[in-house]
């Protein structure tokens, strides 16, 4: 219930924080320009603000999400239906368009990019963190094996660990990030 509060001001960093970025991947992947992107993102947020006393919240649907899904989708109608009518029509407008136009089905092109850039984001911020809270070396030790899939003997030779050493940081350091994205996942209610 935290958003419905206007003066709550440090859930609504929270929430720029944590949407902000995922909701301009979004729309920037849909073709559009930074300057435009970021326009559709500001208006996106404020009319988060004016309707989030609306909202009827039911966690197990995901209808924060939804919701946020169905207003950026929204807007970007909105936008390229503009640019159908102005002269700077392009082929891209129009697919975008009818991609837009399409029924909210969680299998459409549209809904599947948008969980998938929520999936994104969700990783992002629970590796960030992790890392804030973990041992320099353990970290490594986790980055160097499942990031950048080198070897556990790389590792341990550039880190000078053991490799059982190594392979006990990026199991402490996996599970801390399963538990992190499971606690992003819950915290997602609270904004409304």
């Amino acid at each position: 219930m935290r958003l419905r509060d206007a003066n709550d001001y440090e859930a609504w960093e929270d929430f720029l924080r944590d949407y902000g970025p995922m909701l301009y991947r979004f729309v920037r992947s849909r073709g559009l320009q930074d300057a435009d992107a970021a326009d559709i993102v500001q208006d996106v947020f404020r009319r988060v603000g004016m309707a989030i006393g609306k909202l009827e919240y039911d966690k197990e649907k995901g209808g924060f999400r939804a919701w946020l899904f169905t207003i950026t989708r929204n807007r970007l109608y909105t936008y390229f239906e503009k640019q159908k009518r102005s002269a700077g029509n392009t082929a891209n407008d129009t697919a975008q368009l009818e991609l837009l136009s399409q029924a909210a089905d969680e299998r459409n092109e549209l809904a599947e990019q948008w969980e998938l850039e929520h999936l994104r984001s969700l990783a992002a911020s629970a590796m960030k963190r992790v890392e804030e809270n973990s041992d320099p070396k353990t970290w490594s030790a986790f980055r160097i094996t499942a990031v950048e899939g080198r070897s556990a003997a790389d590792a341990a030779e550039e880190l000078s660990m053991s490799t059982g050493a190594i392979y006990v940081a990026k199991s402490r350091v996996t599970a801390r990030l399963r538990a992190e994205i499971k606690k992003l996942q819950q915290d997602e209610g609270d904004f409304v």
